[in-house]
C-alpha cells in the first residue's frame, strides 16, 4: 500500500519522510490495515516517520473489536539490528510490536542501551532466512494476512521474491522527479502482468488502484 506521484516517486528529490495522500487515501489505508493481521515495515521507515500507521475510524475499530481481533494489526518492523532511538513516538503507539531479523545478525558494537530500547520494547523477535519462510512463520503464529508499508527497499525486494499478491496504490496529482521511485530501478521482477480489482476516485485528483497476480502465482502479502 503506497501512495505515490504520477511519476512513481515515493518521496521529493531531496529525499525525507513521504506527505503524499489526502484523506481519501488516508482511508483506503486504514480500510487495508483492518483487514490485516500485520502490518510490514522496514527500519529506516520507520526512523524517517517516527511511527507506524493506526487505524482511527471508528467504524472500522469497532469492526475489528466486533471480530475479536485487537485494534490495530501488529506492527513489524524488518531490521538487522533492531536498533530504533528510544525516542520515536512508535514506542508508545497502542499496539504490539514484532522485531523480523533477517538472519546472520550482524554484531552489534558499542550501542547505549538507553538510545536502543531492544528487546525490552519489542514483544517478539521472529529471525528468519529468506522471505518465504517468513511468511510461513507468521501464518503460523496467526498473522495470514499481511500489508506492507514501506519502503521502497523491502517492496523490491518482495516483489522480487514473487511473494505479493495485490498491489494497492494511490496515484497522487504531483510530479517530484528524483531518485526515490516505489520499486528500486535494480529490482529485478517477473515481467508477468497483474489483474486490475478496483479503480476509485478519492477526490482531491486522487486515484485508487488495485491489482492481482494471478491466483496460481499468490503468497499472501498484497502492498
Amino acid at each position: 500500500m503506497l501512495a505515490i506521484s504520477l511519476d512513481g516517486r515515493l518521496a521529493p528529490a531531496e529525499g525525507g519522510a513521504a506527505q503524499l495522500g489526502g484523506s481519501g487515501d488516508r482511508r483506503a489505508l486504514e480500510e487495508a490495515l483492518a483487514w490485516a493481521d500485520g502490518a510490514m515495515l522496514g527500519a529506516e521507515t520507520l526512523r524517517r516517520h517516527g511511527t507506524t500507521c493506526l487505524i482511527r475510524a471508528a467504524d472500522l475499530l469497532e469492526q475489528r473489536r466486533h471480530q475479536g481481533r485487537d485494534d490495530q494489526p501488529t506492527a513489524l518492523v524488518v531490521s538487522r539490528s533492531g536498533l530504533l532511538p528510544a525516542a520515536l513516538p512508535f514506542w508508545r503507539q497502542p499496539l504490539s510490536r514484532w522485531w523480523l531479523r533477517p538472519d546472520p545478525l550482524p554484531p552489534l558494537v558499542d550501542q547505549s542501551p538507553s538510545d536502543h530500547p531492544f528487546p525490552a520494547c519489542f514483544d517478539r523477535l521472529v529471525a528468519f532466512r529468506h522471505w518465504r519462510a517468513l511468511l510461513d512463520d507468521l501464518a503460523g503464529a496467526g498473522l495470514e494476512r499481511l500489508v506492507l508499508l514501506g519502503g521502497a527497499d523491502l517492496a523490491g525486494q518482495l516483489l522480487a521474491a514473487g511473494l505479493v499478491d495485490e498491489l494497492q496504490l494511490t496515484l497522487c496529482p504531483l510530479l517530484l522527479g528524483g531518485a526515490h521511485s516505489w520499486c528500486p530501478v535494480d529490482t529485478r521482477l517477473d515481467p508477468g502482468r497483474w489483474r486490475l480489482l478496483e479503480q476509485r476516485q478519492l477526490g482531491d485528483g486522487e486515484l485508487l488502484l488495485r491489482y492481482s497476480r494471478s491466483r496460481a502465482e499468490q503468497r499472501r502479502l498484497p502492498a
